[in-house]
């Protein structure tokens, strides 16, 4: 059977499709997304890989073009995220069972190749990058009469500089959006010590996305079954309820998460990851807070990304401009800001008294996503090193944990009643 492949330019516009992509180099977003009415076709059930018609091409310089063979035309988006370095193909709906994943590993330079189910009616495809990649072109092509398609893209080289510029979760993305979660109605009351405190405990990765792996564990699974244990040490304690951003082996966005955070009405936020170092000898625990420096940019891409909604609890700025939502979280951070800080160094103390084996510098500063709710006090804490073996043998002892849940909750104890205390010698 000759198939048409020529693009359906006429027949998509019939169907409701639209393909949004950018096709410079220069430009400054590098993803591409459609969204699907198709109206006349049933996309209901998955589509198939198709061997025959899938292959991919090395160009020598790092850069690669693309062909995906599909049983059927499906909505797709194609955008990259930063460290680590990924190309990120995001599909509804298709079936990952007959794709070569060795045959595409071997045609080019790239670290791992992952595909795997995202959530209900989404898959998703991905390529952990060894440079830094740009997507030219991203295109689908349909046979008017077999329904099947074919996926081209093709990625060249850019700077490290423009990659991080450029890359980010599309605004316009399917998956995972926060407007799938209600924002709370009225602000967060700080808490005075008059109540039980919402602890957020948020497994870091999931899904397809497994974090760092070292003989055969995965950070995922690891920071998992540690949030279980702390939520229990916490709920043994007394006086605190807690929620965990994800209960099993599935992916959750990092603006999800946040939006978890704020929705369940969070006096804290703590993200749980376990480290890795490509070169050199690290070992110890570390606690992150966010950035001075990073906070203008975080609430610029907050602005960009949420629901308007969605960026401060009870504060509804969908008929402002980001400059108001950036001044806003801005006087929401001068008080968030010092009291993660006091929550760092409070963990400092417990896990150096209690546990020991802290890093050689254990309060530090960085721009995680997942740091940036203005409202809520957050950390990150990196459990410890997983390429340092020792680090690895304590993340997985009984033991540790155990201490290591315990000096958390103890840290959690007395942050809550320092900053209660704090809070009532502020005037209402």
């Amino acid at each position: 059977m000759t198939m048409n492949l020529a693009p359906r330019t006429t027949c998509f516009h019939r169907v409701g499709v639209a393909f949004l992509y950018l096709i410079s180099l220069s430009a400054l977003a590098f993803f591409f997304v459609i969204q699907a009415v198709f109206a006349q076709v049933n996309f209901t059930a998955q589509a198939r890989i198709l061997p025959s018609q899938t292959e991919i091409v090395d160009h020598h310089n790092g850069g690669f073009e693309l062909q995906l063979g599909l049983s059927r035309g499906v909505p797709f988006q194609v955008y990259t995220l930063n460290d680590p370095m990924r190309l990120v193909l995001d599909f509804s709906e298709v079936s990952w069972h007959e794709l070569d994943r060795d045959a595409l590993l071997a045609a080019i330079p790239v670290n791992t190749l992952r595909a795997g189910p995202l959530r209900h009616g989404w898959s998703r495809l991905v390529f952990e990058l060894n440079i830094p990649l740009a997507v030219q072109t991203a295109f689908m092509q349909v046979d008017a009469n077999s329904q099947e398609a074919r996926l081209m893209l093709k990625a060249a080289p850019v700077s490290e500089q423009l990659f991080a510029e450029v890359s980010g979760a599309p605004v316009s993305a399917h998956i995972e959006s926060a407007r799938n979660i209600e924002a709370p109605g009225e602000m967060i009351r700080r808490q005075r010590g008059d109540r039980r405190l919402v602890i957020v405990l948020d497994p870091g990765h999931g899904g397809v996305d497994p974090g760092a792996e070292r003989e055969g564990l995965r950070e995922a699974d690891l920071m998992l079954d540690f949030a279980r244990a702390l939520r229990e040490e916490l709920v043994r304690a007394g006086g605190f309820d807690v929620v965990l951003t994800r209960t099993d082996d599935s992916f959750v966005s990092l603006e999800r998460r946040v939006t978890i955070a704020r929705t369940s009405r969070a006096d804290l936020f703590i993200s749980l990851h376990a480290d890795t170092v490509s070169e050199g000898r690290a070992t110890g625990t570390t606690i992150y807070t966010l950035a001075k420096e990073a906070t203008d940019e975080a609430s610029a891409l907050l602005a960009e990304r949420h629901d308007r909604e969605d960026l401060l609890a009870g504060v509804d700025l969908s008929y402002h401009d980001d400059q108001v939502a950036m001044v806003l979280m801005d006087l929401a951070r001068r008080e968030t800001a010092p009291r993660s800080t006091r929550l760092a160094q409070r963990l400092v103390d417990m896990i150096g008294q209690d546990v020991g084996h802290l890093y050689k510098h254990p309060h530090l500063e960085a721009g995680f996503s997942v740091l940036k709710a203005p409202d809520i006090p957050s950390v990150l804490v990196e459990l410890g090193f997983m390429n340092n073996p020792a680090d690895l043998d304590r993340i997985q002892s009984r033991e540790w944990a155990r201490a290591m849940t315990g000096a958390i909750g103890n840290a959690i104890q007395v942050w809550a009643l320092e900053d209660a205390a704090e809070a009532q010698l502020i005037r209402q």
